[in-house]
């Protein structure tokens, strides 16, 4: 038998607007900067405007996710579309290790054999790349602290405003000494964070995909919690699982041989996993009879 209560975790009304805007304003950047690395020879230019890239790519896959996840459900798709932020999630790492890929290749031809670089290109440039993603992150501050979905935007793009900063550095230093290396080092830097990031998602998306019990939450403590609830006696076949990247799902066989403990328990339950765990979406079977007379008992078995 299950308790709970209707839950939205959607970004608020207005984010396609953000969406939307943020999207123009990147691809707009994205083709100055490139023309711009590529007339004035500058690789972290091209460097820094292929990472925008696949953040315009990754707004588009985040936006359509977001729309997706508002959808019912239907006969076919019980849960409606919510995990497709999590194939979202995938897709992000997939586009930012190929960008990743072609950029060091290019960067580490440069560095073998360095070109010259306008230096005064590159600072005018990614300073304005600074103004782009700086103004893209603001339309996503309000509501950063309410939306993970929407807090990873946010972060993504303060990131590559200050990425933008180590482009505007390296061509300060490449006007002050005249050496050219520092250009395709400064790529190699941005390579790196990107690289860098791009494994922090593939891991947690992945573990995401696979139905991994979501971070912040301890499969221990809430089989504890669920274990001292009055009259529980024992506890198997727990489950718990991201549905979304902002909502989780749980299901677990309660053995209480003193018989069903009524509605107000489970929404009592529901209410104390959602508000104790972040858990919103809790499914319990309760049980009379003793562990081994369910067939789900043994812990391998799912």
């Amino acid at each position: 038998m299950g308790g709970g209560h209707e839950h939205h975790h959607h970004p608020p009304p207005g984010f396609g607007r953000a969406f939307a805007l943020g999207v123009a304003l990147n691809t707009a950047f994205v083709a100055f900067e490139a023309a711009a690395g590529v007339l004035s020879g500058s690789m972290a230019l091209v460097a820094d405007a292929g990472h925008n890239l696949s953040d315009v790519l990754g707004l588009l896959i985040a936006w359509g996710a977001s729309v997706l996840a508002t959808r019912p459900p239907s006969e076919r798709f019980t849960y409606g579309f919510k995990s497709s932020s999590i194939l979202a999630a995938l897709a992000n790492a997939a586009l930012l290790l190929a960008a990743t890929g072609a950029i060091l290749v290019e960067t580490l031809r440069r560095l073998a054999d360095p070109q010259p670089v306008a230096g005064a290109t590159m600072i005018a440039v990614a300073a304005a790349g600074i103004v782009v993603n700086g103004s893209t992150a603001l339309l996503f501050m309000r509501g950063r602290k309410a939306d993970l979905n929407i807090r990873g935007a946010f972060l993504h793009m303060a990131a590559d405003a200050a990425v933008s900063a180590g482009v505007v550095v390296a061509g300060v230093m490449v006007l002050l000494t005249g050496r050219t290396w520092i250009d395709p080092v400064t790529g190699l830097l941005i390579v790196a964070a990107i690289a860098w990031s791009t494994w922090r998602l593939l891991r947690d998306s992945v573990k995401m995909a696979l139905l991994g019990v979501p971070e912040g939450i301890d499969e221990a403590k809430v089989r504890a919690f669920l274990a001292a609830r009055p009259g529980v006696a024992a506890v198997h076949d727990l489950h718990i699982w991201p549905m979304s990247t902002t909502e989780t799902a749980l299901t677990a066989h309660l053995v209480i041989p003193g018989g069903h403990p009524g509605d107000g328990f489970l929404h009592a339950l529901a209410h104390d996993l959602e508000h104790a765990f972040g858990i919103g979406h809790a499914t319990v079977q309760v049980e009379t009879e003793a562990d081994e007379d369910c067939a789900l008992h043994p812990s391998a078995v799912v």
